[in-house]
Formats: structure tokens, C-alpha cells, sequence
């Protein structure tokens, strides 16, 4: 089986198997959990039994549950980061590179700007101020991750904007957003495909990383980081409730991992014609 038009690795395909497996349960979790999110089904820390098969959290709930909803939960928060993120950096990006002049230096130097400011300070900043809603949560993220995107596709655009077919649409009288839309964007899908594995691995960490300083995603919806947090004392009496939202996190941002590494290495192969020179 090909995807892509390449056959994948066996590496990537556990990485395909991994998403593909998580993007499942955070579709299904409302039918596939045991429990209710928020049911107390147990006492604390209670260990695996068959009623409860990854056992209890600190407050008694089911962990199997938690740890579904908190998948379900950072995943989509993830994904919705991710993607406002790429429509505001690519949007800018091949804006400022099929433009240029002082379209080009305002972008250029608002993201010079953007930066220079440590991205987890920052976030820490407005999401004290404005709180820690989801919403908060998604844009001021998305905000930050898009500078890094609007990097990459401002570099793509200039690369592609010198190109023959594109000064053909010039002279053709083709305007700026139909030389984005129609030649620079169908020419840059490789790099900026792999670029949001990447990204989506970064801003799935960064959540988690809010949650478990406690300005992530806040109760009583469950979340991985944030389950990480609660229940990190039970490693004092040997029990694995921690465990279980540490290892999710870790598999899944792997398996994003391995099959960008596949794109990346199937972007940077040479064609038939060249591989004959």
C-alpha cells in the first residue's frame, strides 16, 4: 500500500498506526468510555481492578475514562491551534513574499518583534491576565505558533514567487491572491505538510505543559498535562496513575515524529529524472 505516492516505512507505518489508533478513541471516547468523565466511581488511587482497568485517580474517578476525554480534549485543542495557526502564518507568509515591499518589512519585523519575546512567558502573561479559557487558550497559542509558520512560508513564497509560471501570471495580469492560491500554495503542500506534524507535536507539548503548571486547559474538563499535575504524588506510594497521561502524550508525539520523518525524507529524494543524472 501506497500513500502519497510512496510506500511507507516500517516506522512510519507504526507511526500511522499510532495517529490513527488515538484519532479513533478521541472520535469515539463518548461511547467507548466506562464512565462519565467526571463520575466518582472508586476511592483514591484505587488499584486496576476489572471494574476499573487502569484503576483510580485522586479523587476517585475512573483513570481509563480520564485519560480518553484528556486525549480527546488535548488532541482537538492541539489540531484547532494548529491549524488557525498555519492560516494565519501561510496567509501572511505568501502575502509578504509575492508582495514584497512594505507589505514584506511591516510583516517581517511585527514577527521579528513577536519573537523576541520567550513564547511560554508571553503565554503565561496573557493567559494570566485573560484567563484560561479554551478560546483564550487556542488564540493566544496559535498567535505564537504562527510566527514560526509565517517563517517558513514567507521563505517557500520567495522561492516560488521568482519561478517562470509564476511571473507568466504576472504579466498575465493574475492578482495576488490567485498567484497565492492557484501557484505558489499547490507547490509548498510538501514542506508545509511535514511543518504541521511538527508544530501540531509542539503546540500537543505546549498544552500539556500549561496544563501541568495549571494555566492550561482547567477542570473539570480532563486533560493529559494537566492529569500528569494531579496525580504526581501517587508515584510516592508506587502507583502508575501518573503514568498513564505521560506515556500517552510521549507515544503520540513519537508516532507524529516518525511519520514526519517519512515526508521529510520523501521530500528530499531526488525524482526519477534526477536519479538517473
Amino acid at each position: 500500500m501506497k500513500i502519497f505516492g510512496h510506500k511507507p516505512t516500517p516506522s512510519a507505518w507504526f507511526g500511522l498506526t499510532v495517529i490513527a489508533f488515538f484519532a479513533v478513541v478521541a472520535l469515539l471516547t463518548p461511547w467507548l468510555a466506562p464512565y462519565p468523565e467526571s463520575a466518582n466511581v472508586g476511592a483514591t488511587w484505587d488499584e486496576p481492578s476489572a471494574a476499573m482497568w487502569l484503576g483510580a485517580d485522586q479523587i476517585g474517578r475512573d483513570m481509563l475514562t480520564r485519560v480518553m476525554y484528556g486525549t480527546r480534549m488535548t488532541i482537538s485543542v492541539a489540531l484547532a491551534i494548529t491549524t488557525l495557526s498555519f492560516t494565519i502564518g501561510i496567509v501572511i507568509g505568501f502575502t509578504s513574499a509575492v508582495a514584497g515591499g512594505w507589505v514584506d518589512v511591516f510583516f517581517t519585523r511585527w514577527v521579528d518583534v513577536m519573537l523576541s519575546i520567550p513564547g511560554l512567558i508571553f503565554a503565561l502573561i496573557i493567559l494570566g491576565v485573560f484567563g484560561s479559557s479554551i478560546p483564550v487558550l487556542i488564540l493566544t497559542i496559535a498567535v505564537l505558533d504562527s510566527t514560526r509558520v509565517f517563517r517558513l512560508a514567507r521563505a517557500l513564497g520567495m522561492n516560488l514567487s521568482v519561478m517562470e509560471y509564476v511571473e507568466a501570471a504576472r504579466l498575465r495580469g493574475e492578482g495576488l491572491w490567485w498567484i497565492i492560491r492557484r501557484e505558489i500554495l499547490p507547490n509548498a503542500w510538501a514542506p508545509l505538510i511535514s511543518e504541521f506534524g511538527l508544530r501540531f507535536c509542539f503546540n500537543f507539548l505546549f498544552i500539556a505543559g500549561l496544563s501541568f503548571l495549571g494555566l492550561g486547559i482547567q477542570p473539570p474538563y480532563a486533560d493529559l498535562g494537566g492529569m500528569v499535575r494531579e496525580n504526581a504524588d501517587a508515584i510516592n506510594f508506587g502507583m502508575m496513575a501518573p503514568i498513564y497521561p505521560a506515556a500517552t502524550i510521549s507515544l503520540l508525539t513519537v508516532a507524529v515524529n516518525l511519520v514526519v520523518d517519512w515526508m521529510l525524507s520523501i521530500d528530499a529524494r531526488p525524482s526519477g529524472a534526477q536519479a538517473e543524472l
